[in-house]
């Protein structure tokens, strides 16, 4: 988008759906009988998978790399702020990592019900995007019954990729 060229303001969706690229991207994509059916908007990195995977699909670009990038987290967090306020999801819907954190927050603080699913790799310990965005969410998934008793609240319904 240049300079020039006003940015298109978003329609409200029922669900934002919140990740990384890669295989978090792959997981979320394979939860798609969970939100299929609702207004929606991804929220990834500008990556080829994503690109391919979600041609044709409503996106919006995280800023990318997020992993221990503070000046791209808080570029997020002014994005997710914009596209909250725009989209005013009913609920944003995460597999992580990173990106989701600032999105996932700043949803609840505008109503919006988070659910997280922990990453398939996660087998013992919780993720840190787990652990930040715990005491906001209404609903953690784990992919591993070993998980869910170290992740307060957690449920274990399988595993996404099976």
């Amino acid at each position: 988008m240049s300079r020039q060229e006003p940015r298109k303001r978003r329609d409200r969706v029922q669900v934002l759906l919140v990740c990384s690229s890669g295989g978090h991207l792959l997981q979320l994509l394979a939860l798609q009988p969970a939100w299929a059916g609702f207004s929606h908007l991804w929220v990834t990195s500008d990556r080829s998978d994503a690109r391919s995977l979600l041609a044709g699909e409503p996106i919006e670009y995280a800023y990318w790399p997020t992993s221990r990038n503070i000046k791209n987290f808080f570029r997020n967090a002014w994005l997710a702020w914009r596209v909250v306020r725009e989209t005013r999801p009913q609920a944003v819907l995460t597999t992580g990592a990173a990106t989701a954190v600032p999105f996932a927050w700043i949803a609840r603080i505008h109503g919006a019900r988070v659910v997280y699913v922990e990453s398939l790799t996660r087998i013992h310990r919780p993720s840190l995007s787990c652990r930040l965005i715990a005491p906001i969410a209404a609903r953690m998934y784990v992919q591993w019954p070993e998980l869910v008793e170290s992740v307060r609240g957690a449920r274990y319904a399988g595993t996404v990729l099976a």
